[in-house]
């Protein structure tokens, strides 16, 4: 089953962290893995604000690790967005309300660490 990475599993597999489970690891070697462009102007923001850093620009650094490990983007539709008007609240992150959505609406399982995005019903791999 294909899968879309939360932000934090996107980041740790590019810097190879140990933060990333044994399960996620298996799961992004041998899934087509989507990464949302909602977890790119996540980062973007969080680079803005000092939360994060990258080893390059932006600009650069997620066009190359995006190429260099054959992930694809997730374009945001409205079918995505308009589903988040149906999920329960659970969740307050506008981020990760629209990655359960897209992942609902597409029929991905999700990587992520996050334990609450799994209570949404769809498979959460960590």
């Amino acid at each position: 089953m294909p899968v879309l990475l939360d932000s934090h599993a996107f980041l740790w597999w590019c810097e190879d962290s140990p933060e990333l489970s044994r399960k996620a690891r298996k799961a992004i070697e041998q899934e087509t893995c989507y990464v949302s462009l909602a977890s790119f102007w996540e980062i973007a923001i969080k680079l803005s604000l000092g939360k994060l850093t990258l080893p390059g620009s932006i600009e650069r650094y997620i066009p190359e690790q995006m190429q260099a490990n054959g992930f694809l983007p997730l374009e945001i539709g409205f079918r995505h967005t308009a589903r988040c008007s149906t999920l329960p609240w659970r969740h307050r992150d506008p981020f990760d309300r629209l990655l359960v959505s897209q992942a609902i609406e597409d029929g991905l399982a999700v990587v992520s660490k996050d334990k609450i995005l799994g209570e949404y019903g769809l498979q959460r791999i960590w």
